[in-house]
């Protein structure tokens, strides 16, 4: 499964011969459709130019820790906000070594204290570099503290010695980031997420919808995926691109919907109801198209169904989550919805003037009983993911708690 499409990944780069190596591994990873931006350190800048891995990525590469063309002159904190990933290679002895002990004398050691995204280093250097105790210790620190260290291989190296100390090869480091971003949280569990708007018909011409972009859901459905759910999407109309390895059931109006979740809903062990559903719809809906005749026209609609409140009804409902989109009073309202529908968590995030809807980031107020979390803003790919870790420890903690 590529986990990277679509991912923003930062790749830091430090002064060593193995920096020629860069150049393949960002271009490997746009080839598998991750977004990509460089951190260059000045010894870096002396083993591959700047414009090599400015062409490759696409995107200008950032050398200077404040650089007066970034967000605040802070551009430690916009790329420690942008990246989902951080991959350092090749990460030399000395940046180990600065890194472990929370030096911040450049712009990749700071975006790596910054940021909150996972920090990957592959370590490249003279094999008695590595085996040096202080490189040891160094690293041994960095586990600790959550940092995750690919390789480095044993082989040849440029120095005419033989030993560990190689960084390993562009498509190894490509394969583990891929893997790095699968997590084993749901595995066993299939979980259905529905997503986007839906259309309600006037007449053959017009309809009744929403701003849904559905970028949320499909986050969702990805981030499942990820976490090794068997995942069923149901899909309002959309631009989206469906990800890998998912069932995909496309509908277009909220009856539509409704029949696509409940005739499978008994297979889900999660259902999270992302999409955008519309509340009314025209019970008759004109055959010809309605003619402009220059005065007032007055809309009948009845209610769509609440597909939320009839999943959380049933007998044996799944672990269920729903959304509240507010422009105002989001916790009240939010809370209330949950109580009355019974739900076992709800995601609530407030939209309009310029917020939630047709926007790349948004953030989100976790409610359960008992309990709230507050995911800030952040992209909705690193925000989904977000969100189904806490889904999953929940669904976990329920389900245990009911077989005890």
């Amino acid at each position: 499964m590529n986990t990277l499409r679509h991912k923003r990944i930062v790749i830091g780069i430090t002064g060593g011969i193995a920096a020629y190596k860069s150049a393949e591994l960002v271009r490997r990873l746009r080839e598998r459709g991750a977004e990509v931006r460089v951190v260059m350190t000045r010894a870096a800048c002396e083993f591959i130019t700047p414009l090599t891995l400015q062409a490759l990525s696409g995107r200008p590469v950032h050398t200077a820790l404040l650089d007066p063309a970034a967000e605040a002159a802070m551009g430690h904190i916009e790329l420690a906000r942008w990246g989902d990933a951080v991959l350092v290679a090749p990460a030399s002895a000395d940046f180990m070594a600065r890194l472990a002990h929370g030096q911040a004398d450049d712009l990749l050691a700071t975006l790596c204290l910054a940021t909150s995204a996972p920090l990957l280093l592959a370590p490249a250097m003279n094999r008695q570099m590595w085996d040096h105790p202080a490189t040891q210790d160094n690293a041994a620190l960095l586990k600790r503290r959550g940092v995750a260290l690919l390789g480095p291989a044993s082989g040849e190296q440029a120095c005419g010695e033989t030993g560990p100390g190689r960084m390993l090869e562009p498509e190894e480091l490509v394969r583990l980031l891929n893997d790095s971003f699968r997590t084993n949280l749901l595995t066993d569990a299939t979980l259905m997420v529905t997503a986007g708007p839906t259309r309600e018909a006037i007449d053959p011409i017009r309809f009744l919808s929403n701003r849904s972009s559905g970028r949320m859901g499909y986050a969702i459905a990805e981030a499942a995926a990820e976490a090794g759910a068997e995942v069923i999407l149901i899909s309002g109309p959309t631009a989206l691109a469906v990800p890998d390895r998912l069932q995909c059931v496309a509908i277009i109006t909220a009856l539509e919907m409704r029949e696509a979740v409940m005739s499978r809903v008994q297979e889900a062990d999660i259902f999270i109801a992302a999409a955008a559903v519309a509340d009314y719809r025209c019970p008759a809906i004109a055959t010809r198209k309605i003619k402009k005749t220059g005065t007032g026209m007055t809309l009948t609609l009845e209610p769509t169904p609440d597909i939320l409140a009839e999943v959380a009804a049933l007998p044996q409902p799944p672990f269920t989550v729903g959304f509240a989109a507010e422009t105002e009073h989001l916790l009240d309202n939010a809370r209330r919805k949950l109580q009355e529908k019974h739900l076992d968590m709800i995601a609530a995030n407030r939209v309009g003037e310029g917020q939630g809807f047709e926007r790349e980031e948004n953030a989100l107020q976790l409610i359960w009983p008992g309990g709230e979390l507050l995911l800030e803003t952040a992209p909705k790919e690193r925000l989904a993911r977000s969100l189904i870790r806490v889904v999953a420890e929940r669904f976990h903690e329920k389900n245990s708690a009911q077989g005890s």
